[in-house]
Order: structure tokens, then C-alpha cells, then sequence
């Protein structure tokens, strides 16, 4: 019995020994575990870093050959276009056109002589179309030599042209108090007025073209007509009957009274082009109620840079 009771307490025993040894390497593994997971964190953590620069790389990768890409375009278009000048150079070039205007350019005067006529109001006006009629001429390819005539130094509107317009004491033109029939035979002389009866075809390099220095709303209507008269040269009008045709709107408004600047636009691309097509289509206000007649589109009709809205 006694020896039944010591085999079972050593069996227990045993048991227990192997017992606490499982529980031993148990609490080792655990340990090891705790001791791995901050640097199992670390690799995972490292990997998310990884991820998110191979994504930013790409980004990076991709925003450079865009912009590569859009540089190589630019590159392009500026090889296929003709090569832009600086705006010395322009000043330069305008220069030199002005000069050789004054030399062999078609002479066009604006007679100022009718500006005691004017209120203050339409003087201020002339003095900017003035400004715009210089600057027209200044970019045109082939510009004109400009002679304003009796514009005397004491007037309102010489006043008015110096205080408005900046460097026009050095503008490229002539100014003068002198008649354009003190300068040039009667024989040569062109007067432009709305009211006259003939038309006029062509530009001619041996003739001089008058242009009248009123405004719009300005006195009577045939006042350019009269002055011409009073000179005694040969008038005519720009031929909008031939090649223009009234053109409906709300206000049933039409008008073939032009500023003297947008007399010289319509001039210079008429030199230009030889087509009063052209130049009637490109220059002639809208708002005046005109539009190029149907049969004179097919002239213009090749020319896109030239096109406006026709009548249907």
C-alpha cells in the first residue's frame, strides 16, 4: 500500500515538472513575441513609407514630361510662326517706313481749316481721331506722307493735339499753317467728301488726297462738299453705293459719315490690296448700318483674316 502511494506521488510529481516546463517555454515564446513586434512594426511602417515615395517618385516623373512636353510644343509653335520681334526692333522698322513715306509715300492731307466751326467738345474729338489716324499710319506696311494743313499754332485744336496726344510735336508728318494749295498744284489735288458725286476708283501715287478735319455731328452737312468748291479741286466720295448695302437694325440707323481715321484705315489697306472690297469689308464701322453687298462677297470670301458677318 505504502509502495502503490509513493509510485503515484512520483508519477504526480513528474507530471507537475512537465507541466511547469510547457508553461516555461510558453511564456518564452510570448516574450520573444513582445520582444519582435516593435521591429515588425518598423518593417511595416517602412514599407508604407516605400509605397507612398514610389508613388510620389511617379508623380514627380510624370509632372517633368508634361512639362517637357509643353516646352517641345511651345519650341514648335514658335519655330512654325514667324519669329517675333522685339519692340525696339518694330519702333525701328516704323521708323524706317515713316522716313521713306516722307521721301516717295503717297501724300494724303487733312484740312484743318474748318475747326472754327467746331465746339470745344468736337475739337477735343478731331484731336483724338488725329492720335488714331498717326498711329494707323505708323504700323501700316506701306504708310503715307501726311501733311496736316492750316493748323496754326495759336488754334484750339493745336492746343488740344499737344496736350491729348504725347510726342505730337515730333510726330512723322508735316504740320503746317500753310494751305494744301500753297503746298501742292490745284491740278493734283483730290478733296474726299460724302456729299460729292463722283466716285472714287482707284489711288493714284501722282495725286494728292484730301481728307476734310471735321467731326461726325459736326455744322452743315455738305461743309467738306463747300470747301472743296472753294478751292476749286476735283471731289469725290468712297464708293460705299457700289460695294456696300444698308443692312436692317433696331434702329433703322445708316450713316456714310466716316472719321477722317477710319477714311485713312480704309485708304491704306485699299493701297495695299488694290480691292475696295477688302478694305470697305475690313474697316467700315457695323455700327453704321452697311454691309458689303451679296455680289461682292465672293472676293473676300477666300480671305478668312478679311471676313466679317454678311447678309444672308
Amino acid at each position: 500500500m505504502a509502495e502503490g502511494s509513493s509510485d503515484w506521488s512520483e508519477k504526480q510529481a513528474d507530471e507537475a515538472s512537465e507541466l511547469m516546463e510547457l508553461l516555461r517555454i510558453d511564456v518564452q515564446e510570448k516574450e520573444e513575441d513582445l520582444q519582435d513586434t516593435p521591429e515588425r512594426n518598423q518593417a511595416h511602417c517602412s514599407k508604407n513609407v516605400m509605397r507612398k515615395q514610389r508613388h510620389w517618385q511617379r508623380q514627380l516623373a510624370a509632372k517633368k514630361s508634361k512639362r517637357k512636353e509643353e516646352k517641345l510644343r511651345k519650341k514648335f509653335n514658335r519655330e512654325s510662326t514667324s519669329p517675333q520681334l522685339s519692340k525696339r526692333v518694330m519702333k525701328a522698322i516704323s521708323r524706317e517706313r515713316l522716313a521713306e513715306a516722307r521721301c516717295s509715300g503717297l501724300k494724303v492731307c487733312v484740312d484743318l481749316s474748318m475747326t472754327h466751326s467746331m465746339s470745344d467738345k468736337e475739337v477735343s474729338r478731331l484731336a483724338a481721331q488725329l492720335r488714331r489716324l498717326y498711329g494707323s499710319n505708323k504700323q501700316a506696311l506701306r504708310p503715307f506722307h501726311l501733311f496736316l494743313t492750316d493748323l496754326r499754332e495759336d488754334s484750339r485744336l493745336f492746343s488740344e493735339c499737344v496736350r491729348m496726344n504725347a510726342g505730337f510735336l515730333h510726330y512723322s508728318m508735316e504740320i503746317t499753317q500753310q494751305s494744301c494749295l500753297d503746298i501742292f498744284p490745284a491740278q493734283s489735288l483730290v478733296y474726299l467728301s460724302p456729299d460729292a458725286e463722283q466716285v472714287l476708283e482707284r489711288v493714284e501715287q501722282d495725286k494728292v488726297y484730301i481728307l476734310g478735319g471735321l467731326v461726325d455731328e459736326s455744322i452743315q452737312k455738305t461743309l467738306s462738299l463747300s470747301r472743296a468748291k472753294e478751292l476749286g479741286v476735283h471731289v469725290v466720295r468712297l464708293p460705299i453705293d457700289e460695294y456696300m448695302q444698308k443692312k436692317h437694325n433696331g434702329k433703322n440707323f445708316h450713316s456714310k459719315i466716316l472719321a477722317i481715321n477710319q477714311v485713312l484705315d480704309i485708304m491704306l489697306t485699299l493701297y495695299d490690296t488694290g480691292s475696295w472690297t477688302h478694305a470697305l469689308n475690313k474697316w467700315f464701322p457695323q455700327g453704321k448700318g452697311y454691309v458689303v453687298a451679296p455680289h461682292c462677297q465672293d472676293s473676300i470670301s477666300h480671305d478668312p483674316l478679311l471676313q466679317r458677318q454678311l447678309p444672308a
